[in-house]
């Protein structure tokens, strides 16, 4: 059987926007729910209210240009290098992806096999990329919700870790519903940082395996 790790993970996280999903991994880390040191705030974006929020925390934050790059037939692969340098001087063991709006490159899913998270508004794999509530909606879906998975090359194609559904409303619009999921993501996006943190998660091809899952009675979660 596993057993938690003697020192708190080291996590960085890579962040474009306003980091509410990086507010409740920090909320969770200072309530003792998460044993994890977030090392590194990450941004592609200089004015990101995300590297704000770091700074208020007292964390290290960055902004990494990807502007010297741009034109360059490996720009994308050139930018991820400079950001696996910064990963690597941090010592960091897990990255978090959190609204984070560049896609990543082999450079880090190769380096950060299984040990790169995700979360994205929906039931994965329905619905990848962007306006996703919009096309839950459109579909006349009946649940709606968000998914935590391991980052491959594929964007949002990883290994499921953790989903949470909501029902989506006769009278709901995007923004609604995006708010009811939002509640969801900063539930269950700290759940999986401690899970990896615990040495819980089992990698098998395209499955997660989770020591001691079970269905929570609140939201539909699957595994808790």
């Amino acid at each position: 059987m596993s057993t938690k790790r003697p020192e708190a993970l080291r996590v960085a996280v890579l962040a474009s926007g306003r980091g509410s999903n990086l507010q409740a991994v920090i909320d969770a880390i200072e309530a003792g729910t998460v044993q994890a040191k977030i090392v590194s705030v990450i941004s592609n974006k200089k004015d990101a209210p995300a590297l704000e929020r770091a700074s208020r925390q007292g964390l290290s934050s960055l902004f990494v240009d990807p502007k010297p790059y741009a034109g360059r037939p490996d720009s994308r692969e050139a930018y991820d290098r400079e950001l696996l340098d910064v990963l690597r001087r941090h010592n960091v063991e897990l990255v978090l992806l959190a609204g984070y709006m560049k896609i990543v490159t082999k450079v880090l899913v190769e380096a950060f096999a299984n040990r790169m998270m995700n979360i994205h508004p929906s039931l994965l794999p329905s619905f990848p990329g962007l306006d996703v509530q919009k096309k839950a909606i459109e579909w006349g879906c009946k649940l709606a919700g968000c998914t935590v998975h391991f980052v491959t090359e594929g964007v949002d194609e990883g290994p499921i870790i953790l989903q949470a559904a909501v029902p989506i409303l006769d009278d709901d619009t995007s923004d609604t519903l995006a708010a009811r999921i939002l509640e969801q993501e900063h539930k269950i996006y700290p759940r999986a940082v401690q899970l990896f943190a615990e040495g819980r998660l089992r990698v098998e091809g395209r499955r997660v395996f989770i020591e001691a899952g079970k269905p929570d009675g609140q939201a539909v979660i699957s595994p808790s």
